[in-house]
């Protein structure tokens, strides 16, 4: 028996499924992150040896694995992709191997086809869409150095700020003060610089902070709600271009991430938004994870 395994290597985790050659699920499981956007090279080697180590009693053998497709977050890096493969091959997989955009793997998960567009804020943001001509277009993704907006960690970067404004007088007293103090255990600004400046803290650190955003609007906080609002623009501002350029604009949007499937403000904005800009479209939620999107890409790269 032959088997293929699909990674959804996201930005705080990776969700790996381990499927025959007839595509019935035999393991599924989550591992570590192997985001180099937002990893070290050792965690992620570490994350790599655990998974590919699963993955072989799973198929018992690595070398019963014909096929292994990763989508993972930050392959716009134009060195990601050695690297990955370079994991991947350390630890004695020989087999096929297909490495693409989480975006692309999550398209095909939750739509069961690659034509479509998804839109997915998590811990980053990107938009991506392909239609039925062939053509395909992305609008972000470009890292949360400079980009992300309306991610997870754009949110909590936004959350700190508000901190800080609001302690020195720029903004209006904040309920945002007491929730992020709370959640880092901590009392002055000086404690949060030296957070977020602390080599040690990395974007998912920052993100984590983003589910905060919930409790400051259920207390009808206007900083809180101001944020809401700039962060649905930003999203919708990753739409408009993939939906133009694809003629996609009564097409079905996926929504994938953790700030739009669990941040009912953020999404309730948004889509209020994408109402207004275009009424024929539909969402639809992502899957929990799309590591079964990258088993349909593997099974597709063994069929050829």
């Amino acid at each position: 028996m032959r088997y293929v395994a699909g990674l959804d290597g996201g930005g705080t985790k990776t969700a790996v499924t381990v499927a025959d050659e007839f595509g019935r699920t035999v393991h599924a499981f989550a591992s570590g992150a192997i985001n180099y956007n937002g990893q070290d090279e050792a965690s992620i080697a570490l994350s790599f040896r655990a998974i590919m180590a699963e993955i072989e009693r799973a198929a018992g053998g690595l070398s019963n694995v014909a096929q292994l497709c990763i989508g993972a977050a930050g392959v716009s890096n134009p060195v990601v992709r050695e690297r990955l493969a370079a994991n991947v091959r350390e630890c004695g997989y020989a087999g096929g191997l297909l490495i693409t955009g989480d975006h692309e793997t999550a398209l095909i998960g939750a739509l069961d086809s690659p034509v479509g567009m998804i839109l997915i804020a998590g811990t980053g943001s990107i938009c991506y869409g392909a239609n039925d001509a062939g053509l395909s277009h992305r609008a972000g993704g470009c890292g949360y150095l400079i980009d992300d907006e309306g991610s997870g960690y754009s949110i909590g970067r936004d959350l700190l700020t508000a901190v800080a404004k609001a302690n020195d007088g720029r903004i209006p007293p904040t309920v945002i003060t007491g929730l992020v103090y709370e959640r880092l255990a901590m009392t002055t600004v000086r404690e949060l610089i030296g957070f977020a400046h602390d080599k040690r803290t990395n974007k998912k650190d920052i993100a984590a902070l983003a589910p905060l955003l919930t409790a400051a609007c259920e207390a009808g906080d206007a900083v809180a709600m101001a944020i809401v609002k700039r962060s649905a623009a930003s999203l919708l501002e990753l739409v408009v271009p993939v939906a133009e350029k694809l003629a996609l604009q009564d097409g079905r949007l996926v929504l994938a991430g953790s700030v739009l499937l669990k941040n009912a403000y953020v999404r309730g904005a948004f889509e209020a938004l994408l109402k207004q800009a275009y009424p024929g479209m539909s969402c639809v939620d992502a899957p929990a994870d799309a590591s079964g999107g990258a088993v349909r890409m593997a099974l597709s790269a063994l069929a050829q």
